[in-house]
């Protein structure tokens, strides 16, 4: 194949068939900025100039070979030829001084509206006119072409932790490093005679795991979750193109402290949190179902020093405590569920994780189905919405001088699945963007609060035990 076309693998191909006017599945990233001491008034157009002057690299330069079939099973991705840094860049503004609020209405307008196939499927947008003088990024990014994973990679990359820099180029001016040797996405096997029978081996092992693994989950031993035990909820209602953002940050070393109290992790704590939240939300709502809500959770399977585009996402399902008042309790029975699906995973290869997340969500079909139709199925739901975590810098960084305050990630909801919920780590905070659709959940700011009340909640209790 030339090296100027790649064909789109598999999971990359799912992301463009469930593409609608109302599914749209870009993800996104909402960066508040505050500028350097000595940043001239027109900072930011010279740094637009600076990115024209520059080559823009692949991913960023490539659209879909076939924009107007854009199912076709033999898409794939081909250089733009006629490739428009302004389409893709732009300036916005807010009447000054913008406030938090503000800024989520405008990020939550952005990201109703799809991305234009017939060109490389991103875009990015300045925005001014924030307090204090600052301003924010925000960039959106169709799944197909780059993963959440690798987006934040290759954010880390374009900043750097200097605040006296000056010559950092924005990500699409930086080129994507190879990776080196022989090594593949898949951990490689090896070359000859002895690479092909340990491919086989291993896949020979990996059927059988496999198989051991889907019998187990499906039928709930082990304390593992099954694709049938979510709830009807107003979360798997049909969705519109419309969108609302709300965000919140924490602080990294409270959940850590949590988690280490109660010998769970930072995630799980954050599930809790959410758990928390949406028991509050919902009850309010009048809509808070008896059986736990369960989650989705992504979990990343790209070998270490892999910054590629694609997807290499596998998908464990866990309760997330919403049936539980008590915070202790509930962070408690999502420890026990996550543990359980991990130490499964730990048996399987990198493919036999990929398929057994693929076998585990077959069965949510039904729910975006009835869904898409607005028929109640009888059927038990797979899931009720998706929580992500993915990994940030650790230190703090700088866009020219420019210091990076949070990285709110904005993600996809889809009919069956009007929440979605990604956490970020950078320096020392976890930041939480909540993305849902604004008629199902029209006051989603409400959700972002009441997670920050559960946090303070489970903290309390923590304390508690302590004494």
């Amino acid at each position: 194949m030339s090296a100027t076309r790649q064909r789109l693998g598999l999971q990359d191909m799912m992301f463009l068939y469930g593409e609608t006017p109302q599914t749209m599945m870009h993800v996104g990233g909402l960066l508040p900025f505050t500028p350097p001491a000595d940043a001239p008034p027109d900072y930011l157009r010279r740094m637009l100039d600076d990115a024209r002057d520059r080559e823009v690299f692949a991913p960023w330069n490539r659209k879909l070979s076939q924009p107007s079939m854009l199912r076709s099973p033999v898409q794939s991705w081909v250089v733009d030829e006629k490739f428009d840094l302004d389409y893709h860049v732009r300036r916005s503004a807010l009447a000054s001084p913008g406030d938090e609020r503000e800024l989520g209405i405008l990020v939550s307008r952005l990201h109703s509206n799809q991305l234009d196939f017939s060109r490389p499927p991103w875009e990015l947008h300045l925005i001014e006119g924030l307090e204090g003088g600052r301003f924010a990024i925000y960039v959106k990014i169709h799944h197909a072409l780059v993963d959440g994973y690798s987006g934040m990679r290759i954010l880390a990359r374009s900043l750097s932790p200097d605040p006296d820099s000056r010559d950092n180029p924005l990500f699409f001016n930086m080129p994507t490093p190879k990776r080196g040797g022989s090594s593949h996405a898949d951990g490689g096997s090896g070359g000859g005679i002895s690479g092909l029978a340990k491919t086989l081996a291993d896949g020979t092992r990996s059927v059988f795991d496999l198989t051991k693994s889907a019998v187990n989950t499906q039928l709930g031993r082990d304390n593992l979750t099954g694709s049938a035990e979510a709830p009807h909820s107003i979360l798997n209602s049909r969705i519109s193109r419309n969108r609302r953002f709300a965000t919140q940050q924490y602080s990294r070393a409270e959940l850590s402290e949590i988690a280490h109290a109660h010998g769970a992790t930072l995630n799980d704590v954050a599930l809790a949190i959410i758990g928390g939240g949406l028991r509050t939300f919902l009850g309010n709502m009048g809509e808070l179902p008896d059986k736990p809500l369960v989650a989705f959770v992504p979990v990343n399977v790209r070998a270490k020093g892999d910054e590629g585009g694609g997807n290499a996402v596998g998908a464990i399902l866990v309760p997330i405590g919403t049936d539980i008042d008590d915070p202790v309790q509930r962070l408690a029975r999502i420890r026990t569920a996550t543990t359980a699906s991990k130490s499964e995973m730990q048996t399987l290869s990198r493919n036999a994780i990929l398929a057994y997340s693929a076998g585990l969500m077959a069965p949510a079909g039904i729910q975006v189905a009835s869904a898409f139709t607005g028929v109640d199925s009888p059927w038990p739901y797979s899931f009720n919405l998706c929580v992500s975590n993915v990994p940030g810098p650790t230190e703090t960084l700088y866009m020219n001088g420019s210091r990076l305050e949070a990285t709110y990630p904005v993600s996809i909801p889809m009919h069956g699945m009007a929440l979605n919920i990604t956490l970020q780590s950078y320096a020392d905070t976890v930041n939480f963007g909540f993305i849902g659709c604004r008629d199902t959940l029209p006051h989603l700011q409400r959700l972002a609060t009441d997670t920050g009340a559960a946090l303070a909640e489970l903290a309390e209790a923590t304390a508690a035990r302590k004494e």
